[in-house]
């Protein structure tokens, strides 16, 4: 199983100082991949920076501008977004990288991921914004279309609304957006009433939780909406908004996602892939702010990439900061697999809550009779 990564030194140059979104979460997570038993074995794709006409499949020039002579002055794009003097030409990389990422599963791979920044779930067409220059998701799914494949489904299971990528594809019935997020959180949308306006009514579904909620609420809502919804639409690639601040050790939210419960989601998304779009997959990192819990989290992501959810050969070699790393994860894995829980199972830790239950029963009333449920 072809499994690739996209990367770039250069990513650490967008330079936030002591912001939560800095160059530190991208060393953390190469730093945990390279000691793994995995590493070897993933094929890496480095990027090349979009064009401006490419990041118009989204954004406006006049953004495309205002990013530009921002990172120029070194200004701030909002008060959360801050600018260095290489943050332009660094929010293009990231914008390549995606591009690249589907050409890649395009040609053959069998899914990629891409571990870029700045993230870009929350820019809209108009305004960058919530540590966000360039909407990388977006931009790839408009090159997935200019390409050839006609119908895209983009999962954001991001602890944060994705109001960028909604806004992108609200009218639009060509693409499916499904988010799973914290609520209430920044930025304040993703209400299960917003479910697209004309042409894309009912192609926009957003499933917002309560704080607390964990990987039983998350496989849950994946199996009871998210699966249905993609079998019906029938997508001819699947790109992935995949921001890891849904876990519990995560300081800007207040999810309950363990590590596996990422690669179970994974495990999830990557069978859809299978079944629907000849496993056609792209995921692109979004949040994650603890340095931990990020890179563990990546690594089970990959595990279920390439099919390895179950063990680990006790021949593999474990050594420096993946053998620290595997402690945690093998020790949260042995007490589910006790309980009957491990990667691909259906249920998380803990019962699924009343409120994510009320929360899928309003999204089904919602769309159903409708063109996905």
């Amino acid at each position: 199983m072809q499994t690739g990564y996209v990367y770039h030194d250069d990513y650490l140059k967008h330079d936030t100082g002591l912001h939560p979104e800095n160059g530190g979460r991208l060393t953390a997570i190469m730093d945990g991949l390279k000691e793994s038993p995995y590493f070897n074995r993933l094929i890496q794709i480095e990027p090349v920076p979009a064009k401006a006409d490419q990041i118009h499949y989204i954004h406006t020039y006049d953004l495309i501008g205002t990013v530009r002579d921002f990172s120029a002055s070194l200004m701030q794009l909002d008060p959360d977004t801050p600018t260095c003097s290489r943050s332009f030409e660094i929010a293009l990389l990231a914008a390549g990288g995606v591009i690249l990422a589907v050409d890649a599963v395009m040609d053959g791979m069998d899914s990629v991921f891409a571990l870029v920044r700045p993230p870009g779930h929350h820019a809209e067409p108009d305004r960058s914004m919530g540590f966000c220059l360039f909407n990388n998701i977006a931009i790839a799914a408009r090159h997935a279309q200019k390409k050839g494949l006609e119908k895209v489904l983009i999962v954001d299971w991001d602890v944060h609304h994705g109001n960028g990528t909604q806004e992108a594809f609200y009218k639009d019935s060509s693409v499916m957006y499904f988010s799973i997020h914290q609520s209430p959180h920044y930025p304040g949308t993703g209400s299960v009433d917003e479910i697209g306006e004309g042409d894309g009514s009912g192609y926009n579904i957003n499933v917002p939780l309560r704080s607390g909620a964990g990987d039983s609420d998350y496989l849950y809502v994946f199996n009871e909406i998210l699966a249905p919804a993609a079998r019906k639409f029938k997508p001819d690639i699947i790109l992935v908004s995949a921001g890891q601040d849904g876990h519990r050790d995560d300081p800007l939210a207040g999810m309950n996602l363990t590590s596996e419960g990422f690669g179970q989601m994974t495990g999830v998304v990557r069978s859809l892939a299978d079944e629907l779009c000849g496993g056609k997959l792209v995921l692109a990192l979004e949040g994650g702010y603890n340095y931990d819990a990020l890179s563990e989290s990546v690594i089970m992501i990959f595990r279920a990439l390439m099919g390895e959810c179950d063990d680990i050969s006790e021949t593999e070699t474990r050594t420096g900061v993946w053998t620290e790393m595997e402690a945690k994860v093998e020790a949260v894995m042995e007490t589910r697999a006790g309980a009957g829980m491990g990667i691909g199972a259906e249920a998380g830790t803990g019962p699924v809550s009343d409120h994510t239950r009320q929360v899928v029963e309003r999204v089904k009333e919602l769309h159903s009779g409708g063109k996905i449920l």
